[in-house]
């Protein structure tokens, strides 16, 4: 198989991973592809945030344009069957109720819905709600949220330590570090959405990389690394950080 093909299938495995969409029945599936496939979470964000952006685009020529705001969240947790969203809630159930290391991980594996996930997801849906209801332009809003959101997640993977060793967690695969050349292949869709934006839709990157890296050392306190419900949190609050930023009155999309 040469290196074109390899890639291909890598994109896929990382496609049906974390969404909806199905691959060719000729992909190979595998640990060691899911794994190697990790370069590719912000090219699913890209693929997501254009899905989301188009919806958005559709639904506002009929809708008024919360309700097409509203079509686009349900189309990103539709595409991704609350993926990330699913780690955001056991993130605020782990770490809200949990005191210790093996609390913390053993209530974020608990697959049920407690107080703590329940008001962190609705707090930061009805957040994102109304920070997209405030922005302008939408469509890129939602693009360069999804991309970048995703690539801040991913350098967890790069820069810290996979805590969970057991294999029942659902990003066990995705818990091997990153090499410096597959981190760069992964920050190429943010330059994809960076580069048509004016220069104060660059600073974005700003407040996102503090919300990262309040995070890592947030988990790292706690439990000594992240784990793929952390990936997910880090990936919704960074996403919603990008909304929140384009919506302070002395910055502009374009």
């Amino acid at each position: 198989m040469n290196l074109r093909h390899q890639e291909v299938h890598l994109f896929f495995n990382a496609l049906t991973f974390f969404t909806r969409i199905p691959a060719p029945s000729w992909v190979e599936f595998s640990g060691d592809n899911l794994n190697r496939a990790s370069r590719y979470f912000s090219w699913i964000g890209l693929l997501l945030g254009a899905v989301t952006a188009l919806v958005y685009l559709l639904a506002a020529e009929v809708f008024p344009s919360t309700i097409a705001i509203l079509l686009s969240m349900v189309a990103s947790v539709w595409l991704t069957g609350g993926f990330h969203e699913d780690g955001l809630a056991d993130v605020c159930d782990g770490f809200g109720g949990g005191w210790e290391k093996n609390q913390i991980l053993t209530i974020m594996k608990d697959s049920r819905l407690g107080t703590y996930g329940a008001l962190g997801l609705c707090f930061a849906l009805l957040t994102k709600f109304q920070a997209l209801s405030c922005i302008e332009q939408v469509a890129p809003a939602l693009l360069l949220a999804h991309t970048l959101s995703r690539f801040a997640a991913l350098t967890l993977i790069y820069s810290d330590d996979y805590v969970r060793e057991d294999m029942d967690s659902k990003a066990k695969p995705l818990a091997n570090r990153m090499s410096r050349k597959e981190l760069l292949i992964a920050g190429i869709p943010v330059l994809i959405c960076l580069i048509p934006l004016g220069p104060k839709a660059w600073l974005v990157i700003a407040p996102v990389w503090l919300m990262r890296n309040w995070l890592s050392q947030f988990f790292r306190r706690w439990i000594g690394g992240y784990t793929g419900d952390c990936l997910g949190a880090t990936q919704q609050l960074c996403e919603l950080v990008v909304y929140l930023y384009f919506c302070l009155p002395f910055v502009l999309l374009a």
